[in-house]
């Protein structure tokens, strides 16, 4: 079986950026956009300092979490390991870039052009309107690969069968081939050079590799294991931001806004639908559940780029939480609205376990996003169900507040248990934050609003509570503003998580340097907390 993957020497790379410019010109890539980058690093403390330039992109992964999470079937895993894009079934969701480590997704709203508004007459030529509002990335030049098997040549031998940065490489640092080839140039550098692969622990099991030191053959000496990595190094200097994790900017306050609407819209249906049995209103607040949900998934069409493809979101039931999640909206509404139609809180029973259904849905999309530290962190699923179920039955409370029904005992209990519950859930996710290892920056936003959340999301909510019971006469009011302020701290909660803590893997490499007791390995990983330092 063949698998294409790329070598990068990094003592040969001497950061021309030849590479990123064949690429520019092979594929027409708008200004903005670089499938082959190299970074510039400079590591070490005077007068020890080193430099290294790194090469990066699709790491074509033999397990890509872009492919898994895409909900439309675009990306695609060809049996040969590339991974491509089909740019007319992509709806510009954005997920894949959420979900891919490297860093190595684009996605392009408006054209872009190298010299003002208007495309020069080399632009106009090669202009792709397709590529607008969709996903695009590094493809390895597959059009060429596949040119050169038609007529019997060798990719990464032929020129017109190689990805064209490699082609253009002045040092010899970039090699292509097939991997399961013993005989092909990639083969034999990885059996004589010690190497390494980006961010590895993920197991994405990348194609792409990092030649490192030519003292030693193998990914560490042959047979021996590698010491333990010192991950503090690089986090000072001057170009430790080249590594460092970044704020995802597609996932803004519109995709923010389906987390938001839909965990506390699809809670309150539920909510809603069990008042029902203790003679509580059952259609207004049904009705006013589900507008909420359908709220955010229609904000949620003007983020995505093309919306008018957004059928293609039902694609990929099987492997994609984001078409699941669609797939389920689909049956919640239809049922939820017969239920509120005839109206029977017995049917609301199905539709509100098809509700709960989105909230479990929504946090699974979180929980998959691998290049995301702060979305992919243990207890992010239960945090953000927890949150969602606060926020359902602080909707309910208030409403049964400021209406003339009775106030439902149960469901301000519900209420206090659920702001417990979430507050609970919230210190297991910090706490997982810390242990596993997340960007600084992810850390210092979360931080600065734990004292808010803990006041806000729990020490006020269950004081107004106490005071509704101890004093009747205010009950209503100190009730309503409990499930308010409950609502209020998930909402905030889930907005900073989405659009500001959202900082991304960042780059990874690894060195080696001379040690009293030999080479040691040196992970530098700058912009990054680490479990056990402080």
């Amino acid at each position: 079986m063949t698998r294409y993957a790329m070598v990068a020497d990094l003592e040969r790379c001497v950061g021309c950026q030849t590479c990123t410019a064949a690429c520019r010109h092979a594929n027409a890539t708008s200004p903005m956009v670089q499938w082959r980058k190299v970074l510039d690093v400079e590591t070490g403390s005077y007068p020890n300092v080193e430099r290294v330039f790194v090469p990066v992109g699709c790491q074509h992964c033999a397990d890509p979490p872009c492919m898994h999470v895409c909900p439309t079937t675009a990306t695609r895993k060809r049996p040969d390991g590339i991974v491509t894009v089909d740019y007319d079934l992509c709806i510009g969701c954005a997920y894949c870039e959420m979900a891919c480590p490297y860093d190595a997704r684009f996605k392009v709203s408006t054209p872009r052009y190298a010299y003002g508004d208007s495309a020069t007459a080399s632009e106009a030529a090669r202009d792709d309107s397709r590529r607008i509002g969709v996903s695009q990335k590094c493809t390895f030049c597959h059009e060429r690969i596949d040119f050169g098997l038609a007529h019997g040549l060798v990719p990464g031998v032929d020129p017109e069968a190689t990805p064209a940065c490699v082609n253009s490489c002045i040092a010899d640092a970039l090699q292509f081939g097939d991997l399961h080839d013993p005989e092909s140039r990639v083969s034999g550098l990885l059996r004589e050079q010690s190497h390494f692969r980006m961010h590895e622990d993920l197991g994405t099991d990348p194609g792409f590799y990092y030649l490192h030191d030519k003292r030693h053959a193998g990914p560490w000496p042959a047979g021996e294991a590698a010491p333990d990595p010192d991950p503090r190094a690089g986090a000072g200097h001057a170009t430790g931001h080249v590594l460092a994790p970044r704020l995802q900017r597609e996932w803004n306050w519109k995709a923010a806004a389906n987390f938001l609407c839909g965990g506390a819209g699809s809670s309150l249906f539920a909510f809603t639908t069990a008042g029902a049995f203790d003679g509580a209103p059952f259609v207004s607040p049904g009705l006013v559940s589900l507008g909420i949900v359908a709220l955010g998934l229609l904000v949620l069409m003007f983020k995505i780029g093309r919306p008018l493809r957004f059928i293609n979101v039902l694609k990929q039931p099987l492997r994609s939480w984001m078409s699941r999640e669609a797939w389920i909206a689909a049956v919640f509404f239809p049922l939820a609205l017969i239920s509120l139609a005839m109206p029977s809180p017995r049917l609301g029973i199905a539709a509100a376990v098809f509700g709960l259904l989105f909230l479990f849905a929504q946090a699974m999309i979180l929980k998959e996003s691998r290049g995301i530290p702060a979305w992919r962190a243990p207890g992010i699923f239960t945090l953000t169900v927890a949150t969602g179920l606060a926020e359902g039955a602080g909707l309910y409370v208030a409403a049964l507040a400021l209406a003339p029904a009775a106030i439902a005992s149960w469901a301000v209990a519900a209420l206090a248990a659920l702001s417990v519950l979430r507050q609970i859930a919230w210190g297991a996710y910090l706490n997982g934050l810390r242990t596993e290892g997340a960007p600084a920056q992810t850390l210092a936003v979360i931080g600065r609003y734990r004292a808010a959340f803990l006041a806000a999301g729990l020490a006020v909510p269950l004081l107004l509570i106490a005071l509704g019971f101890a004093l009747p006469v205010l009950a209503r009011a100190s009730f309503a503003i409990a499930g308010l302020a409950v609502l209020a701290a998930g909402w905030t909660l889930k907005f900073i998580l989405v659009t500001r803590a959202a900082y991304n893997q960042g780059y990874a490499i690894e060195r080696r340097r001379p040690h009293r007791s030999g080479d040691v390995a040196l992970t530098i990983r700058a912009g990054w907390n680490v479990p056990g330092l402080r």
